[in-house]
């Protein structure tokens, strides 16, 4: 049997591994996952909260588990709510290895001084303009915290199993999401626990399929997109209409894009656009030095991605890299048409808020999202429709054109979820729903208990349960 407790405290039967939730539950943020047994503690996922204020602010107290107590860390993959609390883990006192994909590796050495670096300089800002409640207002962690944490990575192949533990083993499964990230199988004393990690889509234009998994004791799925489907139209097209009408009236289409990802797949797109005359060449400028860094990688892993040699050399050729802020900053002094990339993705820092401080208040512009939003984020009430957001303690008023772009989404949407769960030969004891809003999560238990007739939890942050 399966049980759930509140107070996460080491199992009566030392033989009996438990799981506590400790991220990811009500929310798309904050991934982490805890495996205790035989006294060995192993942490999946690590990733910073985002979005509403309540979820951040968990970011400043302390965990909810001692990190000296942590033997090791295994990631899906490198994005920042998955990852990019290894600093703050680091600094608390963890010292164990982290083990993940070659891909992951390499993207967490560019993400994670980046995080490190844009808290540093959101502080700083914070301070010269004195719109924080903090004097002063401080860092959540440097980029220094965030090189001594790259020191404990450990890249592991995938489809190889590893021991990350006394009696604690696991095997990487590419998934089809972003270069590097995996589904992950642990074998825990002979049983099998599963981590969907962020899925992957089948058809997607960049990246390849998630590998199909053939079973779990226990499962835990992700479940962004539980509740919708993605649209029938071909995203390129939805991309196309979108960009060929703001162009057309000389306006500036700013697209905040996750500089891993969504930021090649759209270059890739507006490439292709403009390659056959369905767009105005007008200029497109990459305004993300990490996604420049981050699409150089594509290079090393060709068997992860559709890119030819070709489509990869054709990624820098079809866009204007912006690297110094000096250039982003005269990016805003110029106008219409042209098309910015430029991240974070759901405007939650990064470059592009300067460049939606600028052009939003233009009914001539478009603010182009292109993925999932999560709640309490500027991209999701921008999507929402609020007409005045706030960026750097100032109310800009939103006149643009606000447009969000599903189909760009680097996220299985239910259907495609419930595709790659019928690979497995038998149902899970258990499959836990997590990584998503309520309403998304729900919706997708539901999906699963209705269409396969599974054991569907939804658990709650701060839940342990004991895999039986």
């Amino acid at each position: 049997m399966t049980a759930r407790r509140k107070n996460p405290v080491a199992p009566d039967a030392p033989d009996v591994p438990t799981l506590a939730f400790f991220g990811g539950t009500g929310t798309v943020t904050g991934s982490k996952y805890l495996i205790t047994y035989r006294g060995k503690k192993v942490l999946v996922d690590c990733g910073l909260f985002q979005g509403f204020k309540q979820l951040r602010l968990r970011n400043w107290a302390p965990p909810p588990f001692d990190a000296r107590e942590i033997d090791a860390v295994v990631l899906t993959h490198a994005h920042i709510d998955h990852s990019g609390y290894l600093p703050l883990l680091v600094k608390n006192g963890f010292r164990g290895k982290v083990y993940c994909s070659r891909g992951t590796a390499e993207l967490c050495r560019i993400l994670l001084p980046d995080s490190g670096h844009l808290q540093e300089e959101e502080a700083n800002y914070a301070n010269r303009h004195t719109f924080s409640k903090h004097k002063p207002a401080l860092p959540l962690y440097t980029v220094e915290d965030a090189k001594f944490a790259l020191t404990l990575l450990c890249p592991i192949d995938f489809a190889e199993s590893h021991t990350v533990a006394n009696d604690i083993s696991v095997r990487l499964e590419h998934n089809g999401h972003i270069l590097g990230s995996s589904s992950l199988t642990f074998d825990i004393g002979g049983r099998k626990l599963v981590f969907s990690g962020d899925l992957g889509r089948s058809n997607d234009a960049v990246m390849r399929p998630p590998v199909v998994l053939t079973g779990a004791d226990y499962l835990v799925v992700e479940s962004t997109y539980g509740d919708r489907l993605h649209e029938k139209i071909d995203p390129a097209d939805a991309l196309c209409a979108v960009v060929d009408r703001t162009l057309r009236r000389n306006g500036v289409v700013v697209i905040p894009a996750f500089a891993v990802g969504r930021a090649q797949s759209i270059i890739y797109h507006l490439h292709q656009l403009q390659k056959s005359l369905r767009i105005a060449n007008v200029p497109i400028y990459l305004n993300s030095p990490m996604s420049v860094d981050a699409t150089r990688l594509f290079a090393h892993h060709q068997d992860e991605h559709h890119l030819s040699h070709d489509d990869y050399q054709a990624l820098f050729r079809s866009v204007k890299i912006v690297n110094t802020p000096e250039d982003s900053r005269h990016l805003n002094t110029l106008d219409g048409p042209m098309v910015i990339v430029s991240a974070s993705g759901m405007a939650t820092g990064g470059r592009v808020l300067h460049h939606i401080e600028r052009f939003a208040p233009e009914a001539k512009n478009t603010i182009l999202f292109a993925g999932f939003q999560a709640g309490g984020t500027r991209g999701a009430r921008m999507v929402a429709g609020e007409k005045e957001i706030k960026i750097f303690g100032r109310h800009i008023p939103i006149r643009a054109e606000v447009a969000n772009l599903d189909g760009l989404s680097s996220h299985a949407d239910y259907a495609e979820i419930l595709d790659w769960l019928k690979g497995f030969q038998r149902p899970p004891i258990m499959t836990f729903v997590t990584h998503g809003e309520p309403a998304a999560a729900d919706a997708m238990r539901m999906h699963i208990s209705e269409t396969l007739q599974w054991p569907c939890a939804v658990p709650d942050y701060l839940d342990t349960v004991t895999l039986a």
